[in-house]
């Protein structure tokens, strides 16, 4: 059943081009349509739309519905066109079910028979059967899905910036085993200074950091609440759109209603954003980690679990996990411009371009989840070598600690550059000691704990996760 059926005839190619997907990716949104729904009953209820009776009967059934759908292996049928007419129709179906139930008939009523036929099959429970028919009251289904992405994207930023903070703790464990354990540091791909794996494990967690900043940034945008726009140009009825913010727990509205229809995309955008910067910083790491394990470098090692093969080269140990890695959060980076592109030049108002977001949005989570679970794995696996300044092709990178030591002792820096540039070459360089390394960010001090407590300071900024059951609690 199409919820704008006019009782006219839809050619059955153009149903399916444009719904067949769209139930796929709807039932992601299933648990967070029937909470708006519940809120909106609520809402409904208070100014007077619908009767207590019918509000409490809608609560029951919604209730019911989230149960269902929590199911594992939920899915919407053909017979419906997506979540939004799901949901009425199943409201209308239990309440077939229940005037059967109490008749002693058990016939299963289908989707479309149980639409057509309500006021013939349901008499026995008319309270439940106009309370679906009014549950679409002073809403559209432009404000109900906004208001589903909204709070998918709280929901899932909610759990991926957990994900991000475990990441960013292992990267601060490892910074800390490893604080000691020396290597050189590059400028213009050529071995320059002396640095440390704790500082460079260090620098991933602190670039998560940023990551979080900007999600939370992003989450924030859809932390608003659009139920009650309708189709964007607002509703005559009394609705309070406070309270559903409310009931809801977003910390605003958006206001205008206009404004709600232009906003898609750009949320979307900002929250693929957010995820690009993130899947950089894996990107980033899964890099550094190929060219460290390259013989060329020889820095780090993987536990043979994570290699593989080849084929043909019996001596191969392949960085595949790593490599893949590197791929698919570069393919991230390219969301943001995709989603920029989908939504480019459209009119004002409601475009039917805005249904292709849902995949979009729904694979990035989805990946970059995958990604961050896949360094944490992959970090078991890493292993350090500790003696890789022992190699006197790298003793030239001490030329820097020389120079400081003659400034310590009252020697220009400009005059102990050239006097130490002349040794270049020479092997004779002192083997550093990390002990001289004392201000903040250095081999001596990576200021983990600065970090730490950043880290607990950005997660402050998502609160609960405000998960569909969490909300029918609070709702209901």
């Amino acid at each position: 059943m199409h919820l704008w059926d006019k009782g006219g005839k839809t050619r059955e190619s153009l149903i399916s081009f444009t719904c067949d997907r769209d139930r796929l990716y709807d039932s992601r949104l299933a648990p967070y349509d029937i909470v708006g729904s519940m809120a909106h009953a609520v809402m409904l209820e208070r100014c007077g739309l619908i009767t207590a009776s019918e509000k409490d009967s809608l609560l029951a059934g919604l209730t019911r519905l989230l149960d269902e759908v929590s199911q594992g292996d939920f899915s919407i049928g053909k017979e419906y066109e997506d979540i939004h007419s799901w949901v009425e129709i199943r409201l209308c179906e239990m309440a077939v079910e229940e005037v059967n139930l109490q008749s002693g008939t058990h016939d299963n009523q289908k989707a479309g028979e149980a639409a057509d036929q309500l006021h013939e099959n349901c008499q026995g429970n008319q309270v439940a059967v106009d309370a679906a028919g009014k549950l679409h009251t002073g809403r559209s289904r432009n404000d109900q899905v906004l208001t589903d992405l909204h709070l998918y994207i709280r929901h899932q930023s909610y759990l991926l910036a957990h994900e991000l903070e475990s990441l960013a703790e292992n990267f601060l464990d490892l910074s800390e085993k490893h604080k000691g354990d020396l290597m050189p540091g590059f400028t213009h791909m050529q071995a320059a200074m002396v640095t440390s794996f704790g500082l460079w494990f260090a620098s991933f967690a602190e670039s998560l950091c940023d990551d979080l900043q900007i999600l939370s940034g992003a989450a924030a945008l859809a932390d608003a609440s659009p139920l009650g726009t309708a189709a964007g140009y607002g509703t005559s009825l009394p609705v309070d759109r406070e309270l559903t913010a409310e009931l809801l727990g977003f910390r605003r509205l958006i206001v205008t209603s206009p404004y709600a229809q232009m906003s898609r995309g750009r949320t979307e955008r900002q929250v693929t954003g957010a995820i690009a910067s993130a899947a950089n910083t894996l990107g980033r790491f899964a890099s550094d980690v190929i060219l460290f394990m390259s013989p060329g470098y020889g820095f780090v090692s993987l536990k043979d679990d994570l290699t593989t093969g080849s084929s043909i080269m019996p001596q191969k140990k392949n960085p595949d996990l790593f490599e893949l890695i590197r791929a698919r959060c570069n393919r991230l980076q390219t969301v943001p411009g995709e989603i920029a592109l989908m939504t480019a030049g459209l009119p004002p108002g409601y475009n039917r371009d805005f249904q292709e977001l849902k995949a979009v949005l729904f694979d990035t989570f989805d990946s970059i989840t995958e990604l961050v679970q896949a360094v944490h794995g992959a970090l078991e696996g890493l292993i350090v070598r500790k003696d890789i300044l022992n190699d006197n092709r790298y003793n030239d990178i001490f030329s820097v600690e020389e120079a400081n030591d003659m400034v310590r002792k009252g020697v220009p820096f400009r005059e102990a550059y050239r006097a130490v540039a002349g040794k270049a070459g020479s092997g004779s360089f002192r083997f550093p000691d990390p002990a001289d390394y004392s201000h903040t960010g250095s081999i001596g001090n990576t200021g983990t704990g600065l970090l730490i407590v950043r880290l607990n300071v950005l997660m402050e900024s998502f609160r609960s996760g405000s998960s569909p059951r969490e909300l029918c609690n609070v709702i209901g």
